[in-house]
């Protein structure tokens, strides 16, 4: 009769490679800290974007079109990320999974038309 090993046992690889990878990030933000250089200027402590300088203040508020067009693009994503598990089980699914799709597209198109009616991609 063979016995199974523990439930411990059985982890035993996953906890060793957890430790060592924790070893490795501790092991290295220590040697980074203490072997790391130390000067601190003025130039290092300015923010720096694509070497273009700095011109006014960070918190200056912009336009809210830009959280409105990246919300829509995130669900419109989300409608493509919907299809492909569809697509590839497509035969198994058959005709009710056809007409759930088309019905999940049919509101996809409706919120879509609302969006362009709305005017929420008119830039100005």
């Amino acid at each position: 009769m063979e016995s199974s090993p523990s439930l411990a046992a059985q982890y035993l690889p996953i906890i060793a490679m957890a430790v060592i990878a924790l070893g490795f990030v501790v092991t290295t933000m220590l040697a980074t800290h203490f072997l790391g250089p130390k000067r601190k200027t003025q130039v290092k402590s300015d923010p720096f974007e694509c070497g273009v300088e700095v011109q006014g203040n960070a918190r200056s508020p912009f336009s809210i079109k830009y959280f409105l067009v990246a919300i829509l693009f995130v669900l419109f994503d989300v409608e493509v990320i919907f299809m492909y598990p569809w697509a590839v089980n497509f035969k198994e699914l058959g005709v009710f999974g056809l007409i759930e799709m088309f019905s999940f597209m049919a509101l996809m198109i409706v919120g879509l038309v609302y969006i362009i009616r709305r005017g929420a991609l008119k830039w100005e």
